[in-house]
């Protein structure tokens, strides 16, 4: 099969390289339809996150039909049409059992290739992926947008696990791919106000059409004292970082009332500083967001009543054969993309 390889950092080759084999009676073997690239597989490129050593196939976002499936798995067969989380999960140990399947103590993740294991993904051809991770695709989803459902999904985890109650405000600091599907989620869940904060005004306008009420560059003096005269001059009650550096953080905290909370679910940078002070003085909860813990069927329905709109995101779909020019593309933030979906 054809697949882009991670060669070397910042080098993707387009190679021939053996079709994976059905290992496990719960296995499927899949033709991957349409894949999207993943802000960490572009970190990854480089080599700034230390988790796709070379040589590697990256790639965790996909939809796929199945070619072949194991002898145990009974809920999926030949020709239907999929997409699949991009944690694989153990099932057994104390947090799967919990229902916390994001923490799972053996994780693996697809495209990764790290210390501790190595997977292959999906930008290639064909991939092999356990059957507990995969979901049926409505009728109503193309390939190209139930690609995205594992982004939206992760988006939709960090508005679950955060305690929003009716009529409360919500803001959203940075308006990239997960915080324009953070706003989407956020549409049908609040009644209150919801603000968006990014720097670029490209991004504020997409913002608006996501679903923002209000959308602020967060550079500008201004900015703090308008939110606090929308909220009744306390600031919003729930706030959304996705970002993950440390100027982000810190403008999500200080436009939070006392008493609300912060969801991270950006994580560029290992390590930030806080401002402790502000954080304990005033009373916030930080909640860190983890992937995915059973939203998928939740964004695949709302995805296919067009509750939640995955198409307007998807800035181009190219051949996987170009998938170098792609990266270089979104590595240098060329043409201002949001996600690029690349097809085998």
């Amino acid at each position: 099969m054809k697949a882009l390889v991670l060669t070397q950092y910042k080098k993707l080759d387009y190679l021939e390289v053996d079709t994976p084999e059905l290992c496990g009676a719960r296995e499927l073997l899949v033709r991957v339809k349409a894949a999207a690239v993943c802000g960490s597989d572009v970190h990854g490129f480089d080599g700034s996150t230390g988790r796709r050593k070379p040589p590697v196939i990256m790639g965790h976002e996909a939809s796929a039909e199945v070619v072949e499936t194991g002898k145990e798995v009974s809920a999926f067969k030949r020709g239907d049409r999929i997409t699949f989380d991009s944690t694989i999960y153990c099932g057994e140990c104390y947090f799967c059992r919990a229902g916390q399947v994001n923490l799972c103590d053996n994780r693996r993740v697809l495209g990764v290739s790290c210390d501790e294991y190595k997977r292959d993904g999906v930008f290639a051809e064909y991939a092999v992926v356990p059957d507990h991770i995969c979901y049926a695709l409505p009728d109503a989803l193309s390939f190209e947008e139930a690609a995205l459902t594992e982004p939206a999904a992760v988006a939709a985890h960090a508005i679950r696990i955060t305690p929003l109650s009716l009529n409360e405000n919500a803001a959203v600091v940075g308006a990239g791919l997960i915080g324009l599907l953070v706003l989407q989620c956020l549409r049908p869940s609040v009644s209150g106000k919801i603000i968006a904060l990014d720097t670029e005004s490209s991004r504020r306008e997409a913002a608006l059409e996501a679903g923002a009420d209000f959308a602020f560059d967060p550079r500008e003096p201004d900015t703090l004292p308008k939110i606090r005269e929308l909220t009744g001059g306390r600031g919003v009650d729930r706030a959304f970082e996705a970002v993950g550096a440390a100027a982000p953080v810190e403008t999500a905290i200080a436009i939070t009332r006392k008493g609300g909370s912060v969801t991270l679910i950006g994580n560029i940078s290992p390590k930030i500083e806080i401002p402790l002070q502000s954080v304990v003085t005033r009373q916030i909860s930080l909640f860190g967001s983890c992937a995915i813990a059973g939203e998928y069927p939740i964004v695949l329905d709302m995805m296919a009543r067009k509750k939640l709109d995955v198409r307007r995101l998807i800035s181009r779909t190219a051949p996987l054969c170009e998938g170098q020019i792609w990266f270089d593309k979104l590595y240098k933030r060329e043409d201002n993309l949001l996600k690029v979906v690349l097809i085998p």
